[in-house]
């Protein structure tokens, strides 16, 4: 028996208004225990000797190789304000790490167990997908007190197919709120387009074009409970801004494109050795 999509013909249609989709209860306690506790493992294991450091106000200056070659391994990123001016972490690890990246959910099971879910595919095909590669993922911790801002920005920017394909998977781990630094989107803006795109070439990393300026009274806020799933039109604009509480806020957020009659462009960022293998739906 074949996949069959699992969203409502009404749910499908919110998604193509506004942009963004919210599905409650997505994931149960379980599934979140157990991605949260093999995070805390690979936490364990890691020798933070050897990481870099993310932001998404100025990449291009702080990408390395560490960055490029995370496409294809689990890589850990640590947030901006976890060193002193020694460089000499302020606090433990755990509490210090911004992301893991970017093939969870090719190389660990148990992320690869949730990525490539019968769940997962049949939203895929309910948004039309035929042959989708889920083509990055990453663990996001948004730390209590330092957890970094993420800018305004558009998926497509970052994962760009011709013709544009992209879509967010955006699960949460903890209750995302206002106060521990939700995500925030423009509702409708995917209808106005790609604004610029995030080249990689001899030069490095850069965008191709200026940031616009959003006014931010048309942003609204994405609050969910634990074992919510945001689904992101790859152009819609949305954000993230600092966590300046005592809380966390976790996050698995998955990227799917699509492979039937879409090809991968060779300025992004991500380039792999070894093409990832399709989640045929249909």
């Amino acid at each position: 028996m074949g996949i069959v999509g699992n969203l409502t013909p009404y749910q499908v249609e919110s998604f193509k208004s506004q942009g963004f989709l919210v599905l409650e209860s997505f994931c149960s306690p379980g599934e979140l225990e157990a991605m949260m506790k093999r995070m805390a493992e690979l936490l364990d294991q890691f020798d933070c000797s050897s990481s870099s450091v993310f932001s998404s106000k100025n990449q291009k200056e702080l990408t390395d190789n560490h960055f490029y070659d995370s496409s294809e391994r689990v890589s850990f990123f640590f947030e901006e304000k976890a060193f002193d001016a020694d460089g000499k972490l302020k606090q433990p690890k755990e509490l210090s790490i911004n992301k893991v990246g970017h093939a969870l959910h090719e190389l660990d099971p148990v992320f690869r167990a949730f990525s490539s879910s019968e769940k997962m595919l049949s939203l895929l095909f309910s948004l039309a997908y035929k042959k989708p590669v889920v083509i990055q993922s990453m663990y996001i911790f948004k730390q209590p007190g330092i957890g970094g801002e993420v800018v305004p920005h558009q998926d497509n920017s970052f994962l760009y197919t011709v013709p544009s394909s992209c879509t967010g998977l955006w699960l949460a781990l903890e209750d995302a709120t206002i106060n521990n630094g939700c995500l925030w989107a423009i509702p409708g803006s995917h209808k106005d387009g790609l604004v610029r795109r995030f080249i990689r070439d001899e030069n490095g990393v850069h965008f191709d074009g200026p940031s616009p300026s959003y006014d931010q009274k048309d942003f609204v806020p994405i609050e969910v409970k634990a074992g919510s799933l945001v689904v992101l039109h790859g152009d819609l604009i949305h954000q993230s801004f600092e966590n300046q509480s005592s809380k966390s806020r976790h996050a698995y957020s998955i990227h799917a494109v699509e492979t039937d009659g879409c090809v991968w462009a060779k300025e992004n960022w991500l380039q792999r050795k070894v093409d990832p293998e399709p989640l045929y739906v249909s």
